[in-house]
């Protein structure tokens, strides 16, 4: 219970801190969400409960296929709020196409032998 609350708690800070940067230097702010910090939390704190590196390998690739069907929304949601769109609307909107590409994604993947 106590690597969980620690696992919880290093991650939480990243996530302020990136979102403090924000507020005063979006730019800055923007790297550091980019950062692929989750994914090398995701697979510190995996190893460190399951240390197999077949497993790993595992995880790791599927990382990759299902961050290029997110990407989109990247893009989505600045184009909807420049075009006057609400905040809680563009933000949902760009999180209801990336449900739909991720959902493509797993009923693609398997046909180009990709495992997910």
């Amino acid at each position: 219970m106590l690597f969980l609350a620690l696992k919880a708690l290093i991650s939480g800070i990243l996530i302020a801190a990136a979102s403090t940067l924000a507020k005063r230097y979006p730019g800055f702010g923007a790297l550091v969400a980019s950062l692929p910090l989750v994914s090398v939390l995701g697979m510190i704190w995996l190893w460190g409960e399951k240390p197999d590196p077949a497993n790993m390998a595992n995880h790791v690739g599927a990382t990759f296929w299902y961050i290029l069907p997110s990407l989109p929304m990247f893009l989505a949601i600045p184009a909807l709020l420049r075009s006057g769109v609400g905040f809680w609307l563009s933000l949902g909107l760009g999180c209801g196409f990336t449900i739909a590409l991720y959902a493509g994604m797993v009923a693609i993947a398997p046909r180009f032998g990709i495992s997910l």
